[in-house]
């Protein structure tokens, strides 16, 4: 059986919202699901420090956001695992196709991903990608820009 999960993260991993605008948030997702087993498996959730949003499944390629190389799971992994041995304090890495400095966050990931402090998520949604127009009323609820992750478990 596999579990699919819509998850809305700001863009920055560092930030978290306070508990109102969360709930504001979470208000303003529930309205835009068809129905109420999708509302069910709504949750708001904090982390002590940054984690993953993996796509899972969906994920068929990393890209350097500088000149579109695709990068290897191998070297993605070995620099998150970097990252994750630092706590987390700085996401910042040297792709290997160019050099230039980046963060793991501002990869280009072919399905979305990211890190996050704060994710907003659906368990069996019962919908796919959220327009702009909802990730802006979204954010405007939230207090901060978001992106989405479809997760494919």
């Amino acid at each position: 059986m596999s579990d699919n999960y819509l998850t809305v993260i700001p863009t920055d991993p560092y930030w978290q919202p306070g508990k109102d605008a969360a709930d504001r948030a979470a208000v303003v997702l529930s309205g835009m699901l068809s129905d109420d087993d999708a509302r069910r498996g709504l949750d708001a959730k904090w982390h002590d420090s940054v984690e993953v949003v993996h796509c899972c499944a969906n994920l068929k390629r990393i890209s350097c956001p500088r000149c579109g190389t695709e990068l290897t799971p191998l070297w993605w992994g070995d620099a998150v695992s970097q990252c994750y041995d630092g706590g987390f304090s700085t996401l910042k890495v040297t792709v290997p196709c160019c050099d230039a400095e980046t963060s793991l966050n501002e990869l280009v990931y072919d399905w979305p991903m990211g890190f996050a402090r704060f994710r907003i998520e659906i368990l069996y949604p019962n919908r796919a990608w959220l327009t702009n127009g909802e990730l802006a009323s979204l954010a405007g609820a939230l207090g901060h820009p978001v992106r989405q992750i479809l997760i494919h478990i």
